[in-house]
C-alpha cells in the first residue's frame, strides 16, 4: 500500500528521481503513438461515439466485429523501429471505454469480446522484440460507464468510478512487466486532481512501476508536458503529440478523406524543431480496422528512418546547449558536445552555403 503524503511531499519525492527516470526519454526524441479501438471500424473519428451520439447498445455491436489480424501489433513495432522511433504509446483504452487487455475489472474488453485476444500483451511483446520502450495511453474519461459523468456531482458514483479506474490501472501496472510511460488523457468531468484522487492513483502507479514516467494529464504536473497538435517548447520536459492527419487520431477511411498528409520532409522538419527546442515528437497513426497500417503512412515513415540512419546523431540525444534562435531564418542550430548541427530547409541555387558568426575554441 502506497504511503499517503501531501501533494508537496509527492512532488518533491518524484523530482528527486526524475533525471534518472527521464534520462532515456531525453535521448529518444521520437516515438510512435497508436490510436486503435472500436472507432477504427467507423473510420471517421475516434470521438464518433460522442460526436455522432451513438447509443451504447449500438456502439457495443462494434466489439463483435473488432478483429485485428494476427501479428498486427508486431507490424506497428517493426514500422516504428524502421522509422527510427525509440518508443511507442498504445491506447490501451480510449474514451469509448473498450479495454484492449484481459481486464477483470472491465468485462467490456478484447478478450471477452471480438478477437478474444489480449492486444496489449501482443503489443508489449512486439515492443520488447524490437527493442522499443513501452508506453500505455489510458483515458480517464469513459463514455461507456454509467458513473463517468455522474461522478462529478454524486459522491457514491465518484467512489465507484475511481475504484473502477484505479482497478484497471493496477492491472496494467502488474500484468505486463516493466512499463516505461503512462500517458493519461482527458481527466473529465472532474476539474481538480483532488476529484480524481490523482495523488493516491499515481502513488500506486509509482509503487508498482518505480521507473515509470507519467505525463501531465491527471491534473498533476508530473514528469512532462504534452502540447497537442502543435510544436511549442515548454520550460520543462515536453513532448509534442502530432497525428498523421488533421481529421482524426484514429483510422480514417480514405474514401471519406485523404487521411495521411505528412511527407518525409515535413516529419524531418518536425524532428528538427523538437530536437532544437529540447523536446520529443510522438507521431500518431491510426491503424485500419484489421490493425494494418495504411501504406500512406508506411512509406513516409520508412523514408524518415533511412534519413535518421544517416543523420540520426543530429536528432537523437540530449542537447548540451539549448538555443532557440534561428540565425538565417531558414534553419536552426543545436549543440551537442563540441558539435554544432545546422538544419537547413532552403538550399541556395548556386549549390553552396556560407554561415558566418560561428566561433570555435
Amino acid at each position: 500500500m502506497a504511503k499517503l503524503m501531501s501533494k508537496k511531499e509527492y512532488e518533491e519525492r518524484t523530482a528527486l528521481t526524475r533525471d534518472k527516470r527521464m534520462a532515456w526519454w531525453r535521448e529518444a526524441r521520437f516515438g510512435m503513438f497508436i490510436h486503435y479501438g472500436l472507432y477504427a471500424l467507423i473510420g471517421r473519428n475516434e470521438w464518433a461515439m460522442s460526436l455522432e451520439n451513438y447509443p451504447i447498445e449500438e456502439y457495443e455491436k462494434l466489439a463483435r466485429e473488432f478483429n485485428p489480424k494476427p501479428g498486427a501489433p508486431r507490424e506497428w513495432a517493426r514500422l516504428a523501429k524502421e522509422a527510427g522511433m525509440k518508443y511507442m504509446v498504445l491506447t490501451t483504452r480510449h474514451h469509448e471505454g473498450f479495454s484492449l487487455w484481459d481486464s477483470k475489472v472491465n468485462p467490456y474488453n478484447a478478450v471477452q469480446m471480438g478477437p478474444k485476444r489480449d492486444i496489449v500483451k501482443e503489443y508489449v511483446d512486439a515492443c520488447r522484440e524490437f527493442g522499443l520502450r513501452i508506453g500505455f495511453y489510458f483515458s480517464l474519461m469513459d463514455w461507456h460507464h454509467t458513473d463517468s459523468w455522474r461522478c462529478a456531482f454524486d459522491p457514491d458514483a465518484r467512489k465507484r468510478f475511481l475504484d473502477y479506474i484505479q482497478g484497471m490501472l493496477r492491472e496494467l501496472m502488474t500484468q505486463y512487466g516493466k512499463i516505461d510511460i503512462l500517458w493519461y488523457d482527458v481527466p473529465a468531468p472532474m476539474e481538480h486532481w483532488e476529484g480524481w484522487d490523482s495523488l493516491k492513483m499515481n502513488l500506486m502507479v509509482r509503487e508498482l512501476q518505480p521507473d515509470i514516467i507519467i505525463n501531465n494529464r491527471s491534473r498533476l504536473d508530473e514528469d512532462f508536458g504534452t502540447p497537442e497538435g502543435h510544436i511549442t517548447a515548454m520550460d520543462r520536459d515536453w513532448e509534442a503529440c502530432m497525428t498523421f492527419n488533421d481529421i482524426s487520431w484514429g483510422y480514417v477511411d480514405s474514401n471519406q478523406a485523404k487521411p495521411y498528409s505528412y511527407t518525409p520532409q515535413q516529419i524531418v522538419k518536425m524532428l528538427a524543431q523538437v530536437s532544437h527546442d529540447g523536446g520529443n515528437l510522438l507521431l500518431n497513426i491510426g491503424p485500419a480496422p484489421d490493425g494494418s497500417v495504411p501504406q500512406e503512412a508506411v512509406e513516409p515513415l520508412t523514408s524518415v528512418g533511412k534519413w535518421l540512419g544517416q543523420n540520426g546523431e543530429a536528432a537523437y540525444g540530449k542537447l548540451d546547449k539549448l538555443d532557440r534562435s534561428n540565425p538565417s531564418g531558414v534553419g536552426s542550430i543545436s549543440v551537442k558536445g563540441n558539435k554544432v548541427y545546422y538544419w537547413n530547409w532552403i538550399w541556395p541555387m548556386q549549390g553552396e552555403m556560407a554561415l558566418g558568426g560561428f566561433m570555435t575554441p
